[in-house]
């Protein structure tokens, strides 16, 4: 069967103050889109009035949450958090954790998956959820140590997986740095010893990808459209930050929806993985 994972940074919990026309919006789109798999980063102020917009948007999609993991820094009384979801007509979850507390800027969040309906355990896959840290490259580089570990066989967990997050981490150079505020340029860019800049730091995803994840553009071989770079005009820089890699995992089809509707609704775009599970 065909299993759908994406993955949207939704941009402030797609909330404005009061306004809630946003989330709406984005709620629409991701009723379109039908993931069996959903990560959501950012999803700022979710945790008010007893989780209002979590089960909002789970019983909108109808989906259930994994979990729903709050960032270990940010500014109160505003949280930030990680949400996983997952639809459990198509899906089991087996067990969850969330991996690394008090490590991640924001959080990983870890779930064991069966389909429904399947009774060996060994066709169980792995499904992490994370948005990491925005401030440098170091940073990520440490916070993908804590994934690597599953890009291959590992004690106790599925030897297959899919990883959904917003790395903060672009996947090219840009055709020219000053297209990038220069107070911004930490956060992507190499700093050398000396306190120069070097290209883009892209040490957290070649970590991943070294350690045996895969990015689905390589078993598909096409390139999909950037996450971000439109919606700030002092950053008009096409990157991909957000990603869905996957490890033992038969991809059919991988994409980033780039529509207007999904372009106002954020400041990044949804990443969806199609991929072919069960026997």
């Amino acid at each position: 069967m065909m299993l759908r994972a994406v993955v949207w940074n939704l941009y402030l919990g797609g909330l404005d103050g009061a306004s809630e026309d946003r989330l709406k919006r984005q709620a629409e789109i991701l009723l379109d889109l039908r993931p069996d798999v959903l990560c959501l980063p950012e999803c700022n102020r979710w945790d008010e009035n007893n989780e209002r917009h979590l089960w909002w948007m789970a019983n909108l999609l109808n989906l259930q949450p994994v979990a729903m993991a709050r960032s270990r820094l940010g500014t109160p009384p505003i949280q930030n958090h990680t949400t996983l979801l997952y639809r459990p007509s198509t899906l089991r979850l087996v067990e969850r954790a969330i991996v690394g507390r008090g490590v991640f800027h924001h959080a990983l969040v870890r779930a064991r998956m069966r389909l429904v309906g399947e009774r060996d355990d060994r066709r169980d896959f792995l499904v992490l959820a994370t948005h990491l840290s925005y401030t440098d490259g170091e940073t990520r580089l440490h916070e993908a140590r804590w994934m690597t570990d599953y890009g291959g066989e590992f004690p106790g967990v599925p030897p297959r997986g899919v990883l959904l997050a917003d790395l903060n981490t672009p996947d090219r150079e840009p055709l020219d740095w000053s297209l990038i505020p220069k107070n911004l340029h930490s956060r992507y860019r190499i700093v050398r010893e000396d306190g120069t800049f070097g290209g883009t730091d892209q040490r957290a995803l070649g970590a991943l990808l070294r350690s045996g994840w895969q990015d689905p553009q390589t078993v598909t071989g096409v390139q999909r459209a950037p996450t971000v770079g439109y919606f700030y005009p002092t950053e008009p820089v096409p990157w991909c930050l957000d990603y869905a890699l996957v490890n033992g995992m038969n991809v059919k089809k991988y994409f980033t929806h780039d529509t207007p509707q999904a372009r106002a609704s954020s400041d990044h775009l949804p990443v969806v993985a199609d991929m072919e599970v069960g026997s």
